[in-house]
């Protein structure tokens, strides 16, 4: 019989730490976060880290699991996520999966082996630099030339994804849309149930510019020099790639104003939760979508539909 978990997917700034911990409180939870840059120690603004005082006796796992110079891969969290699933299930708790990155969810529920591709940052680079300097469309047709099945499913303007399908290829030597015709014939690992959060675009990217503002008022200019001094002007960590910090090395390195680099900050905020609805809205099924923002009565229905999840045999 396989594990009963909750998964609380969203966009940036939608409310899924609040939600989550409603959740925990409610059934008995403990909270596994689905962030690839909350496992950083020291950078907590900029990756809007639950504090201790809204923890409060909530046990959360794999936040400052790793240095800001350590790499951390999909296939670790894979492997961490899993054992912290089964540890909380033997002491009879709920383990509660929340997190915006969509590479890490679909690799605990659909446990395929591209997540065993390694990142390499400096073949990233190279292919982003690739893209700005001959186009999106000549990376596009790099991936169309190598396996046209993935080139299909995945529009020119998606540089993230096409940067991915090629890094894949590269450095495993199969295709990545092989690795897409595995996961629809995988069967799912847990038993899990899925609720997304979403709100109005416009209020949703309100939010993201309003959290922006809110982490320089509260330090995230001292939290990313102090990762800028450490790692370097222009370091190739896996640390340094967060939104919120990147930007900001661009001003310490005297390219941009400390204005451009707040706008950009947001800019990016707003381009990364768009990508992440995108995310969860073609590559997961069964999701149940709440808006608890302008509709905060819905959280209810959906702690009601967990209860019944649960319950259900």
């Amino acid at each position: 019989m396989k594990e009963k978990i909750v998964v609380i997917v969203g966009p940036t700034a939608v409310g899924k730490t609040s939600f989550s911990l409603e959740v925990a409180k409610k059934f008995n939870g403990e909270i596994i976060s689905g962030d690839s840059m909350q496992v950083y120690k020291h950078l907590d603004i900029g990756t809007a880290k639950v504090t201790p005082e809204e923890m409060g006796d909530i046990p959360h796992h794999l936040i400052d699991v790793k240095e800001m110079d350590q790499s951390y891969t999909v296939s670790d969290f894979q492997e961490d996520a899993g054992k912290k699933i089964e540890e909380i299930a033997k002491r009879n708790h709920l383990p509660i999966i929340v997190g915006g990155t969509g590479l890490y969810i679909e690799s605990l529920l659909y446990p395929v082996s591209h997540s065993e591709a390694e990142p390499n940052l400096a073949l990233r680079s190279e292919l982003e630099q690739f893209a700005e300097d001959e186009g999106n469309q000549a990376l596009w047709q790099r991936l169309n030339e190598i396996d046209p099945k993935a080139a299909e499913k995945i529009h020119p303007n998606n540089v993230r994804r096409v940067v991915r399908a090629l890094e894949v290829y590269y450095e495993t030597g199969q295709l990545f849309s092989a690795f897409q015709n595995e996961k629809k014939n995988k069967e799912a690992e847990y038993d899990a149930f899925i609720i997304g959060l979403n709100t109005d675009r416009p209020l949703l990217y309100e939010r993201i510019n309003k959290r922006v503002d809110l982490m320089m008022e509260n330090g995230l200019l001292e939290e990313a020099r102090r990762l800028w001094e450490e790692l370097g002007p222009e370091p190739e960590r896996q640390s340094t790639k967060g939104i919120g910090y990147k930007e900001l090395f661009g001003y310490f390195n005297e390219e941009t104003t400390l204005e451009e680099a707040t706008a950009l900050i947001k800019r990016n905020s707003r381009r990364y939760a768009k990508r992440q609805l995108t995310w969860f809205r073609n590559r997961f099924e069964n999701v149940y979508w709440y808006d608890l923002v302008l509709k905060p009565e819905e959280e209810a229905e959906s702690l009601e539909k967990i209860k019944r999840f649960l319950e259900d045999e």
